[in-house]
């Protein structure tokens, strides 16, 4: 298959990939580690486990919903089938596999810190300023995360778009149902 990107792609890879250094090559895998297979499900089993062993139990269900993201990015990649960035077009810091489309790491990470906002927005014993903090923590490590794929020259710009496109859909219907079992009681 022969693809070609479009030139707003490529001119936001070029314009995130402007400044490189090691430092910031670093940084920047730092952030997309997070968002790999094996320590996504390690951070969502870790605070699933908190929320139940404090007896949250609502908040750990909603916490593990998150598992399901993988499994929605995996299906829209088989369908999508859309080939990853080459050094062709961008720089490659970070070799990556399977499909591009949507981005994995921007849906899981939408998901699972839009899951921590939601559960800190709605939480009776937070006060404003910790919810505030919260959820300005979490916006930050989407943002982070979106930012060091393309970076990294794993996505397009439209893959991570993609990805928060998908991830807010998923979030919007995991929330709506932790939000309304926490208004039932």
């Amino acid at each position: 298959m022969n693809f070609s990107p479009h030139s707003w792609d490529l001119s936001v890879s070029r314009e995130i990939q402007e400044d490189q250094n090691m430092i910031l090559d670093m940084a920047m895998k730092a952030l997309s580690w997070l968002g790999t297979v094996y320590v996504a499900a390690i951070m969502v089993f870790l605070f699933a486990l908190v929320f139940f062993i404090f007896k949250y139990i609502r908040e750990g269900v909603f916490m593990l919903s998150c598992i399901l993201s993988g499994g929605v990015s995996y299906v829209l990649k088989m369908l999508i089938d859309r080939p990853r960035p080459t050094i062709d077009f961008v720089r490659i810091v970070e070799e990556t596999h399977y499909q591009s489309f949507p981005s994995g790491h921007v849906l899981f990470y939408t998901v699972f810190f839009g899951s921590l906002v939601i559960i800190a927005l709605y939480s009776k014993i937070l006060k404003i300023s910790l919810k505030l903090l919260i959820a300005l923590a979490c916006l930050t490590m989407i943002i982070l995360g979106a930012t060091s794929r393309i970076y990294l020259g794993a996505h397009w710009f439209t893959d991570v778009i993609g990805g928060f496109i998908v991830g807010i859909l998923f979030l919007m219907i995991t929330g709506s149902i932790y939000i309304r079992s926490k208004n039932k009681t």
